[in-house]
């Protein structure tokens, strides 16, 4: 069984960073393989609605990084999503990669159209988790929702949210034990209730 783990952060070895690297820490613990990816790593164009991926079921407009990322997510039984708090939102890299998922739905010619998702071959879950400096729950904004409603729309269930305040300095979430515990934990029960 596979779990990929995508972080939206574009700063190398910040809160979301370790975040992901614990929950995926847990996930292993349980007997998951796991793998990390960094969307700063990888150029990815933000969709132009060209809508040339429902005929080739892949985004063929552009050769980029998400044409390395596609496999990984296919092949990935479990999913998961962080995202540092951006304006109340994700970061606008986890925002292109998302969009960049429209290759995977399949529309009615009908109007509106009814759509479903080429990932519903195999039970796929995910967990979703934003990294927000303020303290004051509102502060998230959309940012958890931003990252589910989409993965939702594609067919996975959503296992978990995780929304963590108080946190901006760069590894300043590896000072809390609790929250460190907490992510690993959360990653052992998404692979242990999979």
């Amino acid at each position: 069984m596979k779990i990929l783990g995508i972080s939206g952060s574009p700063r190398k070895r910040g809160n979301t960073d370790i975040i992901l690297n614990q929950i995926l820490l847990g996930a292993n613990d349980s007997g998951f393989e796991t793998e990390a990816i960094f969307l700063r790593d990888y150029t990815i164009n933000s969709c132009i609605g060209c809508e040339k991926c429902r005929k080739d079921l892949t985004c063929s407009h552009f050769k980029d990084g998400m044409n390395l990322i596609y496999p990984k997510i296919e092949e990935a039984e479990l999913l998961i999503l962080g995202s540092p708090v951006y304006n109340y939102n994700i970061t606008s890299r986890m925002k292109s990669f998302i969009d960049r998922l429209y290759p995977y739905y399949e529309f009615s010619d009908d109007r509106p159209r009814k759509y479903s998702s080429r990932l519903t071959n195999k039970k796929r879950q995910a967990l979703v988790f934003s990294v927000c400096e303020q303290t004051d729950p509102k502060e998230d904004g959309f940012a958890t929702e931003a990252l589910a409603r989409p993965l939702e729309a594609l067919g996975y269930e959503i296992a978990d949210k995780l929304t963590l305040f108080g946190f901006f300095e760069r590894g300043a979430v590896l000072k809390d034990m609790e929250t460190m515990e907490k992510a690993r934990l959360s990653g052992a029960k998404f692979a242990e209730n999979y």
